[in-house]
């Protein structure tokens, strides 16, 4: 099963990243990422950029409205992912909790769906399922 797990912090969470050094958050984050990648759970993971480089697109309205950033309270920011593979929701939870993230900071966890949670006989999922082979022989050459 693959789960997303998903950083967000609170407005204190965020003050209190920005008092610790820059080279100490990679550190921790790198050996986090080292230790998953070494026990073969991280398939990805990213980091994002301050929510006012983004921008939000809104279909409220008949024609989709794009605003600039910064959008939302901090706590509903999106600040990075990782997406890991592992045996079960418990495990998911346990990886989770290694995290180095501190006060303030929360991780979502989501299972990522897969193409056997929908009917097999949508022509829909079938082309998904030939886009994936797809894109994997793509990054296999």
């Amino acid at each position: 099963m693959k789960y997303m797990l998903i950083m967000r912090a609170d407005d204190a969470g965020v003050e209190a990243y920005q008092d610790i050094p820059f080279e100490q958050v990679i550190e921790a984050m790198g050996k986090y990422n080292e230790s998953m990648l070494k026990a073969g759970v991280m398939i990805g993971g990213e980091g994002l950029t301050d929510a006012e480089e983004g921008f939000v697109v809104d279909f409220s309205a008949e024609a989709p409205l794009v605003t600039d950033g910064p959008y939302g309270e901090t706590k509903e920011l999106f600040n990075g992912f990782w997406i890991i593979e592992v045996s079960s929701r418990e495990e998911a939870a346990e990886w989770a909790k290694r995290a180095p993230l501190g006060p303030g900071a929360y991780l979502e966890v989501r299972r990522v769906t897969e193409l056997s949670d929908f009917p097999q006989d949508n022509e829909w999922i079938q082309k998904e399922a030939g886009w994936r082979e797809e894109n994997e022989r793509r990054a296999q050459s």
